[in-house]
């Protein structure tokens, strides 16, 4: 299957079909462009406003996202779909081409972070990360009503597998948003605070849409359950939101009644860590620990006979997630902890 190569303003996002593209997007360092794959697929009953956007690879190292999208393009038959579908594995082919979190060949800055005032339009904003975000706000959120943004944790974080999204103001966005999120079939449905701005998230939330993110994996590896997860939480989401035939039953812990709402807004949920050092983990993700208690051990090796620092749990709740490297910054979360019975 050929792809077309165009500039966003000739995507056709509208017309019943299905198209293959790569959306070119000038580069900022050399004679070329950057290419972002992207498939939309329009149904007979397209409504203006309304599909859905699933997207992998915000942040480049993440690969659990681009890998389950990638199969979702093959596995959608254009016969099921009633409604608008755009898939997009990666999002940001710059950090992804790099395999690094932020766009560190080019303009060095973070997608996740790029959602703000003038991204794209004023020059101190005007490089490439900035620019893929002013491509979503201006030709893809008009279209959808529904975002799903497929997260893992890299190189930094080791999670137990969840789907997240923020508290909005509206409860019934909330209630839906919840309903949507647990289809993923995660151990975790995980709310958090909302107080980083230029995430994609809380843009498309503020914009009214139903908006899921996730953690469903580590390690710049590919997670079967994550991909597992993503491919289902993705397809249910666009068959619960009117854009595809079909029907699907619960997987996993929203199945068998084991899936967790759990949150960490309060900042007691995080331990940063006090001096650079290399992180010892006790314990696994997902266990339920308490208040107080050691979770960890951050070791300082250039105070070798000094006894480690004991990383304890600020609330009661479960390990969410914890340093994945041993090596850790002064600052770096080592330990979050999710609040939930």
């Amino acid at each position: 299957m050929s792809r077309i190569m165009v500039r966003p303003e000739k995507l056709d996002l509208d017309s019943p079909g299905r198209r293959d593209y790569w959306v070119a997007l000038e580069h900022d360092s050399l004679w070329g462009d950057h290419l972002m794959p992207l498939t939309v697929m329009v149904g007979p009953e397209v409504q203006e406003g309304k599909g859905l956007m699933a997207s992998g690879s915000n942040h480049g190292n993440e690969y659990e996202g681009p890998v389950a999208i990638k199969h979702l393009m093959r596995e959608t038959n254009l016969r099921d779909v009633m409604g608008r579908i755009i898939f997009i594995p990666v999002l940001n082919p710059a950090a992804f081409q790099a395999g690094h979190r932020s766009s560190v060949a080019d303009d060095g800055v973070n997608l996740n972070r790029a959602f703000v005032d003038g991204a794209g339009v004023t020059p101190a904003l005007g490089g490439i990360t900035h620019r893929i975000a002013a491509f979503v706000r201006a030709y893809l959120w008009p279209r959808v009503h529904v975002v799903t943004d497929i997260h893992s944790g890299g190189t930094s974080l080791e999670f137990s597998a969840c789907s997240s999204f923020h508290e909005v103001d509206d409860p019934e966005q909330t209630r839906i948003i919840e309903d949507t999120a647990r289809w993923f079939g995660t151990p975790f449905v995980m709310k958090y605070q909302n107080d980083t701005p230029g995430l994609l998230v809380s843009e498309s939330e503020r914009l009214g849409k139903i908006t899921i993110g996730t953690e469903l994996g580590y390690g710049e590896s590919v997670s079967p359950a994550g991909v597992q997860y993503a491919r289902q939480g993705i397809r249910a989401a666009a068959i619960h939101h009117g854009q595809l035939k079909g029907d699907i039953q619960p997987m996993g812990h929203h199945a068998d009644g084991t899936q967790k709402l759990v949150a960490i807004v309060d900042r007691a949920c995080y331990t940063p860590a006090p001096f650079p050092g290399h992180y010892e983990p006790l314990m696994t993700c997902g266990k339920y620990v308490t208040q107080g208690q050691t979770v960890g051990y951050l070791h300082d090796f250039y105070r070798i006979d000094e006894a480690p620092w004991p990383v304890q749990a600020g609330v009661d709740g479960y390990l969410l997630a914890q340093a994945l490297r041993a090596p850790v910054v002064q600052g770096a979360h080592i330990l979050v902890v999710a609040i939930g019975t």
